[in-house]
């Protein structure tokens, strides 16, 4: 659609960046911390591991203050359950305690909104030797840790996501690394903890709304739109199954209080559906997220399955994340899109497409919380020239500004990172942050912090509230 008259971003429009404390902090087993899953799985040994990552613990303020230079008006971080409550349940740490409320006067100090994560990817060990998420005993302990978190900064901090890309854990679980021995949990396992997960965000968002009634909370997802290879029936067939699998079934749950149809039908034929306790279903039911976050990198594009054991292929530069499932769908190459330099896709119109697809069937507002591009960035004379990421980054602002011409509601932007943080696994290889971290894989150098080029040009777009995009 061609419109005669673009929309304009809100004037309340979150313009920020994100981060993940794992990604981040270091400082991993500082002030009471005790290690979480993150920290005791195998990761690639050629890549820098978490305990010190980008020393946001030690340098936050001085990283907050050149995130107020930018503009930023919203910074998205995640809590440590591990700084909070050590054993997962019981004691409270008071100096992790003290490290986030500090963090989130130094945020407010600046006017910068904080939009905390309660839970990105580190359930805390001593959590997981009883079980984990398979454990039902871990949802009255996130419930607790939730609860914990509301007394603290519920009257400080106005928005809350619960669970960051529950979906990536549950259908790449060797993608936040593997277990000690390397056997990940069968399907029929992951579905029983993502079961879990649900009934602990329910509970919380239930939680939430009671004692934090000026706030606002949502899931995290990594939400794409698919597109099938061709016009052929059975290719558009694939591409919904993936959709509803692999996308819509984890935002239905928290949003409508239901499993997708289609999605709870393939884990039955497959004999992976979870066990559902009398009284479950009544839980999920009026959860009422305010609102969706969404994280968006790229699109995919699916074919029919051929059903010959060719179906499933690693995504590119990443063997923990498989593509495709037998008798389901498969991955096709789509020459229409660009690709970097790792083989991810990159599809601006793509963005656009999904935000109108996720707003059209929730009806809620969007708030992206991640999206951008990495990349080895090379520091030369105290600059980095990253170009390629100001392209990236403006094409999808571009789409997203359509977006919001569409009548899509948007709350804001927070892409991924602000700051270069560690890669799960390419380390400091692979870099998205708008500031540079001096430091290589096991060189930490002085760590100096250096303004890239598209921190600049971000500046300026928050400054101009999008209009000159």
């Amino acid at each position: 659609m061609r419109y005669q008259t673009k929309k304009s971003f809100p004037s309340d429009f979150l313009w920020g960046a994100s981060t993940s404390a794992y990604q981040v902090e270091g400082a991993y087993l500082e002030d009471g911390k005790s290690p979480s899953i993150i920290d005791m799985y195998e990761h690639p040994k050629d890549t820098a591991d978490f305990k010190i990552a980008s020393d946001h613990y030690h340098r936050y303020k001085e990283d907050i203050k050149l995130f107020a230079e930018m503009g930023m008006k919203a910074y998205r971080f995640s809590i440590a359950w591990t700084r909070i409550i050590p054993d997962g349940t019981g004691s409270i740490n008071e100096p992790g305690v003290a490290y986030y409320r500090d963090m989130i006067a130094e945020c407010r100090k600046y006017g910068i909104e904080p939009i905390v994560t309660m839970y990105h990817f580190d359930l805390p060990y001593c959590l997981e030797e009883k079980g984990g998420w398979n454990n039902r005993d871990t949802i009255d302990a996130f419930v607790n840790y939730a609860e914990t978190l509301f007394e603290l900064y519920g009257k400080e901090v106005r928005y809350w996501l619960t669970i960051n890309e529950q979906n990536t854990m549950i259908l790449h679980p060797g993608a936040i690394g593997l277990p000690k021995g390397g056997k990940l949990p069968t399907k029929k396992e992951l579905y029983q903890q993502n079961h879990h997960m649900m009934l602990a965000q329910a509970r919380v968002m239930k939680l939430f709304h009671t004692m934090v009634p000026d706030g606002k909370i949502g899931p995290a997802l990594n939400l794409t739109a698919m597109y099938p290879a061709t016009c052929k029936p059975e290719d558009a067939i694939a591409a919904h199954n993936w959709e509803a699998i692999r996308c819509w079934n984890f935002a239905d749950v928290p949003v409508f209080g239901t499993y997708h149809p289609l999605a709870f039908a393939y884990m039955q034929d497959r004999n992976i559906e979870p066990e559902i306790l009398p009284g479950d279903m009544d839980i999920l039911k009026g959860a009422n997220p305010d609102f969706i976050a969404m994280n968006y990198y790229s699109t995919a594009t699916i074919a029919a399955s051929r059903n010959d054991g060719s179906d499933v292929a690693a995504r590119a530069g990443d063997q923990q994340i498989m593509l495709g499932e037998e008798g389901i769908y498969r991955p096709e190459e789509n020459p229409y899109v660009e690709k970097t330099k790792y083989g991810w896709v990159i599809d601006p119109v793509g963005f656009r497409y999904t935000l109108r697809k996720v707003y059209e069937r929730y009806h809620l507002p969007i708030l992206v919380t991640e999206n951008g591009i990495g990349a080895p960035d090379i520091l030369e004379d105290g600059k980095i020239h990253d170009d390629y990421r100001i392209d990236f980054l403006e094409k999808h602002l571009e789409q997203m500004k359509l977006a919001i011409t569409d009548g899509v509601e948007m709350l804001g932007y927070c892409p991924w990172s602000a700051i270069d943080v560690v890669s799960t696994h390419q380390g400091y290889q692979k870099r998205y942050g708008f500031i540079y971290v001096d430091r290589d894989e096991f060189d930490l150098k002085e760590m100096k912090r250096y303004p890239k080029d598209s921190y600049y040009w971000y500046q300026k777009v928050i400054a101009e509230n999008g209009e000159s995009l």
